[in-house]
Parts: structure tokens; sequence; C-alpha cells
């Protein structure tokens, strides 16, 4: 871990699919500095580029000055910043051959054997990515149903297009996905489906994958609940021997929407400097991430940072956007206080003003399991008993799909007492203005 500390500090290097304590550290911001990353496409690009061990390219991991095992990370995102011009998406097939136990991780050319190969490309479409040793197509992944999305220039709008623009754009990949100097992968572009022309789609980027680092090393795309159950029983190096040892996971992969500028994401330390990583940039995603995938881009984040001493939390805990709240969580206006005590007048009841909204991600093989994980964890975080959360978030709140299978962000209007105990009052009142 680099011990210069700075105020500032500017990432544009990326790992080859995985995190954990191991990875060579892009450096040390300081507590209340600002971080800004500059990060390639996630999802596609490297599941197509057999040399990664993990589905996504992320930042080195980021150290936070005085960050402690057992405290909290408050990331404060100031600005999400897309870069490239158009993507290509859609749901996936897997080639039978090109992978061991795990299409996203342990890749193998169908032809020579030779495990993570190196690659070239030649030409465009689904069969450029070739193994360089012998020539044969090495790329574990094509599409089911795919598009090629182009952006307008203030990225309100996004337009799927035919077979000629979208091989235009294949045939200017690099350039037209903007991919960082650093980055390694392929750009999707390169694959130019073109189903479904002349759809629209509305913009609204965020980031899929940010986080902190686990105390084990993981492939990227697998550092939480869901994607981490591809890892128990695998016979790989990263393979688990059971649910328990996932528990190590920091939930990072959350692929939740509401994850942009303006939110703030608390995080866990579980390791010494909390090791932030940053990707998986999208231009837009609804709820659920139905085709398990959605427009990966390139583009620019700046954050600051916030250490909480001693908020143990096992999961993120996210604050959105006030506009990105359920309705029944959003905080209470003067009229609505107004209203419930005149009811607590005219029934002899003491009516508690004083709650803040807060989002605890959970996440697990299914939604339900996810679901039970982030009742704990609310539990746990607010000392409350699974009933009090359950009936909390049913009247106050609610339970939002970030992705299927199994990644959910359980909402809350929090007593602003129990968040006081914990440290995150101050976070709450200043992100609604409380």
């Amino acid at each position: 871990m680099s011990q210069q500390v700075t105020q500032e500090l500017e990432v544009d290097e990326y790992t080859l699919g995985l995190v954990g304590p191991d990875q060579e550290w892009a450096g040390t911001v300081a507590d209340g500095g600002t971080v800004r990353t500059h990060t390639p496409p996630a999802c596609w690009g490297p599941m197509i580029t057999p040399e990664f061990r993990g589905g996504h390219e992320v930042t080195k991991p980021i150290a936070v000055e005085g960050a402690e095992v057992g405290d909290a990370v408050a990331i404060h995102i100031e600005d999400v910043e897309v870069t490239s011009i158009a993507t290509s998406t859609g749901s996936m097939d897997e080639r039978e051959g090109a992978f061991g136990d795990d299409p996203f991780v342990d890749h193998v050319c169908p032809e020579c054997g030779a495990a993570w190969p190196e690659s070239v490309v030649e030409g465009t479409g689904e069969e450029s990515i070739r193994c360089a040793e012998c020539g044969a197509n090495a790329s574990s992944f094509a599409f089911e149903f795919g598009v090629t999305a182009v952006f307008d220039e203030d990225y309100e709008i996004g337009l799927t297009v035919d077979g000629e623009a979208a091989h235009d754009l294949a045939e200017r990949a690099h350039e037209a996905m903007a991919l960082p100097e650093n980055s390694r992968q392929h750009p999707i572009l390169l694959y130019e489906p073109s189903e479904m022309p002349g759809t629209m789609g509305h913009l609204r980027p965020f980031l899929g994958n940010i986080g902190t680092t686990p105390p084990v090393e993981l492939p990227d795309s697998h550092n939480a609940g869901d994607f981490g159950q591809f890892l128990i029983g695998a016979d790989h190096d990263w393979g688990l021997d059971d649910e328990a040892d996932l528990a190590e996971r920091t939930d990072g992969h959350m692929d939740i929407n509401a994850v942009r500028e303006g939110a703030t994401l608390i995080c866990p330390v579980k390791v010494d400097g909390g090791g932030i990583y940053v990707g998986d940039m999208h231009a837009n995603q609804g709820d659920g991430e139905l085709a398990l995938h959605t427009t990966d881009v390139s583009g620019f984040t700046e954050f600051s940072v916030e250490v909480i001493e001693g908020l143990d939390i096992d999961g993120p805990v996210l604050l959105p956007n006030g506009e990105d709240l359920p309705h029944i969580a959003k905080p209470f206006t003067d009229a609505d206080v107004e209203r419930g005590e005149a009811l607590g007048e005219e029934y002899g009841v003491d009516v508690q003003t004083d709650v803040g909204p807060i989002q605890v991600v959970g996440s697990g093989a299914t939604v339900n399991d996810a679901t039970e994980n982030a009742f704990d964890r609310a539990g746990d975080l607010l000392d409350m008993s699974e009933g009090e959360v359950r009936t909390r978030c049913t009247f106050s709140g609610g339970v939002e799909i970030g992705r299927l299978p199994g990644v959910v962000q359980l909402t809350m209007l929090a007593p602003m007492d129990r968040l006081a105990d914990r440290g995150l009052a101050g976070l709450v009142r200043d992100q609604y203005a409380l």
C-alpha cells in the first residue's frame, strides 16, 4: 500500500478482473480527500477478453488515510461523466469449450487448451476474438439477443441502430467506446449486434461496481452474494468450499441504478485502508438488470471520502438521491409533520418525527435470500428485531431489486436516534437537508 497521502488522487490503472488485498494499490487519499477515476467499460468487454480472471475491469484499490478494519468509508459521488458514444449489450450465450467451471473466470482456448490465453482481434463480429497462440475463437461469450446503442451528446437518450451503423461502429470500436489508455479489454462494439433497431431509451448513468476490498481475493464480478454462488465448489483458484466462505465479500458489485451522481455509499472496511475500487459504469439500466447486462461505458467518476470510525457493517448502506427513494420513504415535509402531530394529539401518542431514509443493501443466491440478508444487516445496524425491520420497511419503506437473481436495497425511514448511535445521523441529515 502506498504510504504517501494526497488530498486529491487520480486513478487510471486497473486490475485484470480481481479484487483483494494482494492487488497493487493505486495510492492513498486523505480522509476528506477527493478521488477522480477514469474507468473502462465492464461486463461485456472483459467477458470477451480471455486474459481476464473476472467479468469486469475495475480500478486498482485506493487506500483511505486512517481507515481500519471495523470502520466504514462514506463515498460521496459528486460527478459521473460518460465518455463513450456507443456500446453493445444484450442477453448472453456461453461458448462451450472456452471455459472450465465459470465462463466469467476460468477461460481456456477451446482448441489449444491454453489457460487465460492471450488474444488478438481479427476483423469484426462474434468470431473476431482469436487465441494468439493457435488462432481459434477464444472468447467464452456470444450474444443470445444483442443490440448496439448510440447516445446523444447530452447523454439523455440512447438509440439502438441497424446492422450498417453497428458495423461502422465496430470498425472504430476503441474510439467509439473511448477506452482509457491502460485498459486491456477488447471493446464489445466489435461484435456489432443489431437487433431491434430504432428503439429509444432514457439514459441516467451510474456505477455498477463500486465498493471496498474484501479480505480474500475474488473475481471482481463475483464480489456479491448472487454471482458469488458460482465460486462455491468451483475447481479454479478462486473456488470456495461453501456459503460461509462467501461471507467475506463486500458486495461491491451491486448494479443498483441509484448509485449515481449525488448519492452517498457507505461501505465496510474489511482490510486496513479500505481499498475502494471503481468500475462498471453504465449509461442506463432498469431495476433488476433483467438481461443480466446493460449499457457498459467508459467515463470519469469523482467522489470524496469520509472515514466513519467503528461503524462495523457487513455490507453497503446507500443514501440515494431523494428522487430515487420510494414515495413512502421520502422525508416528511413540514405539512406531513403537522398532520402527524395533530393525529398524535387526538389519539394521545408521542409522534416520532425525527427520522431519515436509509437503504441497506443485501445479496444472496435469490432475491428472497438477498432480502433476508438485508433484514439481518438492517437489524444489526439499527439494533432491531427482524419483525420490527419488516414492519418499518412495509409501513415506511420497501424493497427494490438492484439485480436479478439476488441484490436488493431495503429502504426504511429510520429513527434518527438509532442512526446517531451508529454515527450516521449527520450523513443522513446532510444528504436530505433534514
